[in-house]
C-alpha cells in the first residue's frame, strides 16, 4: 500500500495537468489573448524599431525580429501563467477544489498538477512563436539544441510565474484578485531588457533593469537566438527560471497548506 502511494500519487498528478491543459483547448478565449498580444507587440516592435538595431550598444542581429522572440516568449509566458492562476481560484469560487479536498487526492498533486499543466503551455506557446516567425526572417542560430532549451525555458518560466498566481490564488480565493496583479506583472516585463537590450538604457530605467532577474532570462533566450547555443546562454536561460520558481512554489506550498488548515 505504501509502496504504491507514490504511482497513485503521480497519476492524480498526471490527470489534474491534463484537466488544466484541456481547459484551455476547450476555451480558446483563455489562450487567445496569451498568443495575439505577445505577436501584436513583436511586430508593433519590428516594424517602428527596426532602425534601432544600429544604435551603439545594440547587439548584433540580422533583424529586430531575431531581437524581439525573446521577449514574445516571455511575455506570451506571463500572459498564460496568470490565466492558470486565475483558473486555480475559480476553481476555489465553485467549490471544485474543496471537493478534491474531501476525496483522496494528493494535496501536493492538486498544486503540482496545475503547475505542470502551466509548463506544458509555456513550452507549447514557446515553439509556436518560435516556429510562427520563421517564415518572417527569425533565424535561431543556437540551432536544435538551443531551440530545445528554449522550450525548457519556456516551461520552467511559467512555472515559476504560475508559482505566484497560485500562491495569490490559494491566499485570496479570488479569480479578480488575480487577473488584478496582471498589471503588476506587466511592469516588471516593462522594466527589464525585453524591449530593448541594457546597454542602450540610462537613469533609473538601466538601474531597474539591472537588478530584474527577467532581464538575464531573456538575455539567455535573446543569446540563444543571436549568438548561439553557448553555456552562458543555457545558464541564464534555465538557472534563472529556477531560482525563481524555488522562491515561488515556496509560497504556493505555504499558501496551500494554510487554506487545507482552514477547512
Amino acid at each position: 500500500m505504501t509502496a504504491a502511494a507514490p504511482a497513485v500519487a503521480l497519476r492524480q498528478t498526471a490527470a489534474m495537468s491534463k484537466r488544466s491543459i484541456l481547459a484551455l483547448v476547450r476555451q480558446p478565449a483563455l489562450v487567445v489573448p496569451s498568443i495575439v498580444f505577445p505577436l501584436f507587440f513583436a511586430a508593433l516592435g519590428t516594424s517602428s524599431f527596426g532602425r534601432a538595431t544600429g544604435l551603439p550598444g545594440f547587439p548584433k542581429v540580422d533583424s529586430f525580429l531575431d531581437f524581439s522572440l525573446a521577449g514574445t516568449i516571455v511575455q506570451g509566458v506571463l500572459f498564460g501563467s496568470v490565466q492558470s492562476g486565475s483558473a486555480l481560484a475559480t476553481d476555489i469560487e465553485n467549490g471544485f477544489f474543496y471537493r478534491l479536498l474531501a476525496s483522496p487526492t494528493s494535496r501536493l498533486g492538486i498544486l503540482v498538477g496545475r503547475l505542470m499543466g502551466a509548463a506544458a503551455y509555456g513550452a507549447a506557446q514557446t515553439a509556436f512563436f518560435t516556429v510562427l516567425l520563421i517564415p518572417f526572417g527569425l533565424h535561431v542560430k543556437g540551432g536544435v539544441a538551443g531551440a530545445v532549451v528554449m522550450l525548457v525555458s519556456g516551461g520552467l518560466t511559467a512555472i515559476a510565474i504560475a508559482g505566484f498566481m497560485a500562491a495569490m490564488a490559494l491566499r485570496t480565493g479570488s479569480s479578480e484578485a488575480v487577473q488584478g496583479i496582471f498589471p503588476l506583472v506587466f511592469i516588471a516585463l516593462f522594466f527589464s531588457s525585453a524591449f530593448f537590450p541594457r546597454q542602450t538604457m540610462s537613469g533609473a530605467y538601466r538601474h531597474i533593469a539591472n537588478a530584474n532577474p527577467i532581464s538575464y532570462l531573456i538575455e539567455g533566450l535573446r543569446d540563444l537566438c543571436i549568438t548561439g547555443f553557448t553555456a552562458s546562454a543555457c545558464a541564464k536561460a534555465l538557472l534563472v527560471p529556477i531560482g525563481i520558481m524555488v522562491i515561488s512554489f515556496s509560497l504556493a506550498l505555504r499558501s496551500l497548506a494554510k487554506r487545507v488548515a482552514a477547512q
